[in-house]
């Protein structure tokens, strides 16, 4: 079900609280491993730098093309920053005793709300000294496409795309896992890794705007 708002009268979230719920966690992506992680950062640096080595192979153009290309990376990388920034800037990612949401997007802001219930796996991997990605798998098929959540989607998983926390603070893990764990007694939080699957509940909400 998709819900329209004008406003958030919690930051990061489309509307008040019900009773009972309360947010244990709130932050945003960090933008560098929002730079290395989304914009590949490293990978285009990387590829910069073979270019601007091949022009002191025999038949290049030497220092000035060299220096030309670094320049062009300088300039590329920098648009590649601001632009992780902006996305950084506009991300609010919110745990309750209920839900996950994510509040995203720099023109068209969007709201997800992923409850607790429905989330079969918690996968983490590392983005940085002290930063983790935390990719949500539901358990029912969820609602929206890969190119409606990117970058906030675990990359490759187009046909089932699976929630992402881009670049959170490690320490965000333990308290994701301890909310899982709380939310559906069955569940065994098993590594701070991962987490059981629960019973399937209703369908995922998505609110947009």
């Amino acid at each position: 079900m998709s819900i329209e708002y004008d406003d958030e009268p919690i930051p990061g979230l489309p509307g008040r609280l019900p009773p009972g719920e309360e947010i244990l966690w709130q932050g945003a992506p960090d933008w560098r491993g929002v730079a290395r992680g989304v914009f590949h950062t490293r990978l285009v640096a990387a590829w910069f730098v073979v270019v601007a080595g091949m022009a002191f192979v025999a038949g290049g153009t030497g220092v000035v093309g060299a220096l030309t290309t670094m320049a062009v990376a300088l300039l590329g990388l920098g648009v590649l920053a601001v632009l992780a920034r902006a996305q950084a800037k506009s991300t609010i990612y919110t745990l309750t005793n209920k839900r996950v949401v994510l509040r995203f997007g720099v023109a068209l802001p969007k709201c997800v709300n992923v409850p607790l219930a429905l989330v079969g796996t918690a996968d983490v991997k590392p983005a940085g000294t002290g930063f983790v990605d935390v990719s949500l798998t539901p358990t029912v098929r969820f609602p929206l496409a890969y190119l409606q959540m990117w970058p906030h989607a675990r990359p490759w998983k187009f046909g089932s795309p699976q929630p992402m926390l881009r670049a959170v603070p490690e320490a965000f893990v333990p308290q994701l896992a301890d909310a899982l764990a709380k939310a559906d007694p069955a569940r065994v939080a098993a590594t701070r890794d991962a987490a059981a699957v629960p019973a399937p509940v209703p369908a995922l909400v998505e609110a947009a705007a």
